[in-house]
């Protein structure tokens, strides 16, 4: 069975999926940028996120993808989701700390 597929404007999206995003993009979501063809035959941009039941495919360009970040005030001024909002986040979605760190653990 394959997931629903919906693409949609960061804006628009619940609160629960943007803190989910938050956590999977701890660090922006500017290097996560993907572009894709539309319906239309015109370029997107957009940031890719999954959940169990669908993909989104959140339409922002680097520009808007910034200037999210940078009104948010959930991230520090470096541009990272501050920790006491990621523990917040983590503890409300009960998921572990290491389920969002890159694979540079690999090593050990």
């Amino acid at each position: 069975m394959s997931k629903l597929r919906v693409i949609k404007d960061y804006d628009k999206l619940d609160l629960n999926i943007k803190e989910q995003i938050k956590l999977t993009y701890p660090e922006g979501f500017m290097q996560h940028l993907i572009t894709f063809t539309n319906r239309e035959g015109k370029l997107v941009s957009a940031l890719p996120f999954e959940t169990e039941d669908k993909i989104y495919l959140v339409r922002m360009n680097q520009e808007e993808a910034s200037n999210i970040i940078d009104l948010d005030n959930d991230y520090d001024d470096s541009g990272f989701l501050k920790d006491e909002i990621k523990e917040e986040f983590e503890n409300k979605y009960d998921l572990a700390d290491d389920e969002f760190d890159d694979d540079d653990d690999d090593d050990k």
